[in-house]
């Protein structure tokens, strides 16, 4: 990678919420106060969605009308929402984390507004020179020197509808001619015009398969994490995160956690074995901004915290331990959507102090 460490990195998963999530109680409608307040819990960096898509048709309009894509949850907006001058809104938002010494880290979830403009991203060509002019605005208002990365896409296939099989509409796998020629020409076109800059795809499926992926035109490995994604936990619950209103089967999650807790940390323990192995075959560094305990959650009645703070808790330390993570985020919803998590100020100063004073990996 381009970048030196001295430790590994605190870094929070803001993803598209710090533009859509700005009205009145949104979490996000006072920037400086926000940011101050990351800054204050020990985090060092911050990822979001840079809505590159938007950024790139600017030119055809200025403003975008969202479709909500969890209005259950707490990501993003749970209503149609509009949002404009986003290529202003970005400058200023990392203006703003420059000025408190934060890095940024650039990703897209491609979110979907009411003409599906991100549709139009039709060929790797495309998707490299929509990151690239979303880089140029980036350079020229003199922020590039607080780029931690760019994830061209999160949990790369899954948010790229655009990106199609030659021979199937289904979405395309990783491993796919497909799906590794567009990761590896568009990030060899951008590294013509950004060469220092590490960049990758964050991982979020086809885990039973990474043993079998080329991850050599990869500066690091951004896999995401959860005790669930290893174990059966919201299957015992009967949830889906799809069903609106499911959220509520949650409530008995701290029960369930609670009488089988050593279970679930084995569980924990497991993914992070698994991607440790992965990264020592790969050679490679690893960041992980979406971890450790549930995917899901928000508070409510019933919804108790301190339960996913220990699943939490439990995979930052033994990341930690394997000595292959370079930046770790504590959670996820280390954000201020989720207030019964984000007002303890004092577990996320423990546990990103636990995560200063890890080991960088021995490459």
């Amino acid at each position: 990678m381009n970048h030196s460490y001295t430790k590994p990195l605190a870094i929070a998963m803001w993803d598209f919420s710090w533009l859509e999530r700005v009205w009145p109680g949104g979490g996000y409608e006072n920037w400086e106060l926000v940011l101050d307040e990351l800054v204050e819990r020990g985090y060092d960096a911050v990822r979001i969605d840079a809505f590159p898509q938007f950024v790139y048709f600017e030119n055809l309009k200025n403003s975008w009308d969202l479709v909500p894509i969890w209005p259950q949850m707490m990501w993003g907006s749970p209503h149609r929402n509009v949002i404009s001058d986003v290529s202003a809104q970005l400058i200023r938002f990392m203006g703003l984390c420059k000025a408190r010494g934060l890095k940024v880290a650039l990703s897209a979830w491609f979110r979907q507004d009411t003409e599906d403009t991100r549709m139009k991203i039709d060929t790797p060509e495309v998707f490299a020179e929509m990151w690239r002019k979303t880089l140029d605005v980036v350079h020229e208002a003199g922020l590039a020197d607080i780029l931690l990365y760019v994830d061209l896409c999160n949990e790369y296939p899954a948010f790229a509808p655009f990106i199609k099989s030659s021979v199937t509409v289904e979405m395309v796998s990783r491993r796919s001619e497909t799906g590794v020629r567009w990761m590896r020409d568009s990030l060899a076109s951008l590294r013509r015009h950004y060469p220092d800059l590490d960049y990758t795809f964050s991982i979020s499926t086809e885990f039973d398969t990474l043993h079998e992926e080329d991850f050599s035109f990869l500066d690091f490995l951004e896999p995401h994490i959860w005790m669930d994604r290893y174990g059966d936990f919201t299957l015992r619950l009967g949830y889906d995160a799809m069903i609106a209103n499911d959220i509520d089967k949650m409530s008995a999650a701290p029960a369930l956690y609670a009488e089988h807790r050593e279970h679930w940390l084995a569980c924990i323990d497991k993914g992070i074995e698994h991607i440790r192995d992965i990264s020592v075959k790969a050679n490679k560094p690893l960041i992980t901004t979406e971890c450790w305990a549930i995917t899901n959650y928000k508070d409510g009645p019933m919804m108790e915290w301190d339960w996913i703070k220990d699943a939490c808790e439990h995979g930052v330390t033994r990341a930690l331990a394997t000595q292959r993570w370079i930046a770790l985020s504590t959670s996820n919803f280390c954000s201020p959507q989720f207030p019964g998590m984000w007002r303890d100020k004092e577990w996320h100063l423990k546990l990103t102090d636990l995560i200063h004073s890890g080991q960088l990996p021995e490459l």
